[in-house]
């Protein structure tokens, strides 16, 4: 590859995105966690235009590599609620954990070394996930088929 950037990350999915920032807000404002340069006592409204502006960074300005590294925040929160080790809302909790294990469950798909890197996570996650779905009692998604059958059955 040449000196240019890697921007294949970007087009997994706009979920991220669009559902984290306000799912994330509320964790960290229940946890009492906000990133660095975070002032505290803000409405919900402003950590959730803060966390926006975070994201928002990360996919214009930052790398794979920074991506990866505040999903990882995120599923320490995710965690860390379905755990019981840190305060927050199941439900922002539960919508958070949903969206990054899809997410890591996609870079499969791409080149390079992420989908190993986010092994331990992915099992992390899939474990919060079904106890913050016991938890709020939201049912669990359908399965998704093994196998596609395409053409004739010889």
């Amino acid at each position: 590859m040449s000196g240019r950037r890697r921007l294949d990350w970007l087009g997994l999915t706009p979920e991220p995105e669009r559902e984290l920032p306000t799912a994330v807000a509320a964790l960290r404002a229940s946890s009492r966690t906000a990133p660095t340069g975070c002032p505290r006592g803000r409405t919900p409204e402003e950590l959730a235009a803060a966390e926006r502006l975070r994201v928002e960074r990360l996919i214009l300005r930052g790398s794979r590599h920074s991506w990866l590294r505040y999903l990882a925040e995120v599923t320490d929160l995710v965690t860390g609620v379905a755990t019981g080790s840190r305060n927050g809302d199941p439900a922002a909790a539960l919508l958070a954990g949903e969206v990054v294990l899809d997410h890591h469950r996609m870079l499969i798909g791409l080149p390079g070394p992420g989908y190993g890197r986010t092994a331990a996570a992915r099992t992390a996650l899939e474990s919060a996930v079904r106890a913050l779905r016991t938890r709020t009692h939201a049912p669990a998604p359908l399965p998704l088929p093994t196998h596609t059958r395409t053409g004739s059955s010889r």
